[in-house]
């Protein structure tokens, strides 16, 4: 289904994407939009690329493994938060860097990262119509 073409404008008051992850919208549109040069058809693609791996990254991390699980972890941590910041998914990749962190640090706690996760793809399955 196809999301109105004023959802993804850009907008000339839109703060530098690096300046605090954490605060704004799950999604950034006007990120998103300037990644993707407006084309609507591939924020819609993208979106729903990151909604499923968004979520089968919070189904894995989620699980109980054994020790030693640590760096498998780490790299899917920062796999996430990278694909976040293509997208615009602030909170997300603020809470995928605080979570890699805190599994360096060896006291790793999912839930800011579930909690980022779960907003935005509540905001991904609105603009898709889901």
């Amino acid at each position: 289904m196809a999301v109105p073409a004023q959802k993804f404008e850009t907008s000339s008051a839109a703060c530098d994407f690096d300046a605090g992850l954490a605060r704004g919208p799950a999604i950034d549109l006007v990120h998103l939009a300037r990644q993707t040069m407006g084309d609507e058809a591939l924020q819609l693609e993208l979106l729903g690329l990151f909604d499923k791996q968004a979520g089968l990254a919070i189904a894995r991390l989620g699980e109980e493994c054994g020790a030693g699980s640590s760096q498998w972890r780490v790299d899917l941590a920062h796999t996430l938060k990278g694909s976040a910041r293509a997208v615009g998914a602030r909170r997300v990749a603020a809470g995928a860097e605080a979570y890699e962190i805190a599994l360096r640090d060896g006291r790793p706690d999912l839930e800011e990262l579930a909690v980022a996760v779960a907003e935005a793809r509540r905001v991904i399955a609105e603009l898709l119509g889901r």
